[in-house]
């Protein structure tokens, strides 16, 4: 399975405006994050989960011991954009912790228990990012 080359499909898809192969459009979005390394745009289809006027993205890399490239990528600098249904913008990221991860963290496993699944596959703690609408 190419990685790349599936991603690449699922935006071109997505920015076409039709349906995704194999995904629910309406749980979707794209994040562009800027290259840690390179300086470059990267973007990554990912689901998300609405919360408030906040979106939820989670870095669980499918339970991996390292965390996402798009994830390193936005921790090394936060502005983003997030382009979902038919809107773009721009967007910071950040991290939650403490009793705030904990509560989206237990929210999102609730909603979605294969993310359970993955937390039991590695030693990292998963990361819950927040995307707010600058």
């Amino acid at each position: 399975m190419d990685v790349k080359e599936i991603n690449r499909r699922v935006i071109e898809q997505f920015r076409a405006g039709g349906e995704i192969e194999g995904m629910h459009r309406e749980r979707l979005l794209l994040l562009t994050t800027t290259g840690a390394k390179t300086g470059q745009p990267r973007t990554t289809p990912m689901m998300f989960h609405p919360d408030g006027d906040r979106l939820l993205v989670i870095a669980s890399n499918i339970g991996a011991p390292k965390h996402p490239d798009w994830y390193v990528n936005l921790a090394a600098n936060p502005r983003v954009t997030v382009e979902v249904g038919d809107e773009r913008y721009e967007a910071v990221a950040s991290t939650a912790e403490g009793a705030e991860r904990e509560r989206l963290w237990s929210m999102i496993k609730q909603e979605y228990p294969f993310f359970a699944e993955h937390e039991q596959l590695t030693s990292r703690e998963i990361p819950v990012v927040i995307l707010t609408r600058t």
